[in-house]
């Protein structure tokens, strides 16, 4: 069995990373490439970049910001924000990005998501669901949809969705823990990996939250002090978690 994945995520915007709590109130916390850098350092398995206003303004995600981290990089990185056709993934992973994650386009034609994996293959096809009260919300939190998250997860995984990075929007910023109700119900659903994501607060949350779900997305708790990662991967083998060897 694949060993538990800490995957810090670094929300962008205007070329900076941001974050909020439940998806407002943004703030800067620095430089893309020096804090995936820093991340990939102290120990990450793989990162996650999502370009925050890419949809909402309705434009592909920075490439040349892509390519500046993948010159930078050497662990696994995926991309999301903007990613509307085959034509945007596949520029993304020209530019150096490992896998792709795409939400609001997915949800407006799930045909995109069969489209993805039959061209690019399922292994780089992340679906991501943003939810609140159990309900799929796309354009970054601000429009329902109707659709659970358990029905949507599953869905995805049919069409050739190769893993799931599910965010609890009312857990987002919080560090109050994960949405641990939420998250098993999906990964009960699915068979693919799902990434839980929304509220790591401590060592505890996280080794929870990866009691029901394959990897945990680490943003507030870290970007104010990158190296928290490392003290964090020891707290989490204190408590049991099996984590990969990290040179």
């Amino acid at each position: 069995m694949p060993l538990p994945r800490l995957i810090p995520c670094l929300d962008v915007a205007g070329g900076r990373v941001v974050k909020g709590v439940r998806f407002e109130g943004l703030r800067d916390v620095g430089d893309p490439v020096e804090l995936g850098a820093a991340y990939s350092d102290a120990g990450a398995d793989e990162l996650v970049y999502l370009d925050v206003k890419a949809t909402l303004e309705g434009r592909s995600a920075l490439l040349a910001l892509v390519e500046r981290i993948a010159d930078q990089l050497a662990i696994p990185f995926t991309v999301g924000g903007g990613v509307r056709s085959v034509a945007d993934a596949e520029a993304l992973l020209e530019a150096g990005a490992d896998k792709v994650s795409v939400n609001s386009a997915a949800l407006e034609r799930p045909e995109l998501v069969s489209e993805l994996a039959a061209r690019i293959g399922s292994q780089a096809v992340v679906v991501a669901v943003d939810a609140k009260d159990g309900f799929v919300r796309a354009r970054a939190g601000s429009s329902a949809t109707g659709r659970l998250a358990v029905d949507w997860a599953r869905q995805a995984e049919e069409r050739g969705a190769g893993e799931i990075l599910l965010t609890s929007i009312e857990a987002d910023g919080t560090r109050d823990g994960y949405d641990l109700q939420l998250t098993g119900a999906v990964s009960d659903a699915v068979s693919v990996p799902v990434i839980a994501s929304g509220g790591a607060g401590s060592a505890d949350h996280v080794a929870a939250a990866l009691e029901v779900a394959q990897a945990a997305l680490l943003a507030s708790i870290l970007h104010e002090n990158p190296a928290r990662l490392e003290t964090l991967r020891g707290e989490l083998r204190s408590l049991g978690v099996p984590l990969r060897d990290v040179a």
